[in-house]
């Protein structure tokens, strides 16, 4: 359990619940797609890409999203996020007219 020590507690402790959401989001969007979606966006494939997520998780889970490895984690979650999971869910879509 973690303890909430006053309003820097508190902060930390909402920063953790987001860093771990937004990780177990990209895992559980990245389990979803099809191992093909990865390589035809020209992005690393699909079984690295959830080595990534799972041991950033992991990281997350043990160190805390402010510590360095933390850190280097939710950067790795983001770029999941932001460039890797719209260009994935683009391709499979296909063209929108």
């Amino acid at each position: 359990m973690i303890a909430v020590d006053g309003i820097i507690g508190l902060i930390f402790l909402v920063l953790r619940v987001l860093a771990l959401a937004g990780a177990v989001f990209a895992i559980v969007h990245a389990v979803r797609q099809r191992p093909d979606a990865f390589t035809a966006v020209n992005k690393l494939t699909k079984p690295i890409w959830l080595g990534i997520l799972v041991v950033s998780g992991l990281v997350l889970l043990a160190f805390g999203p402010v510590q360095m490895l933390g850190i280097i984690a939710v950067v790795a979650v983001c770029v999941y996020l932001v460039d890797v999971r719209p260009r994935v869910d683009d391709i499979q879509r296909g063209p929108r007219w």
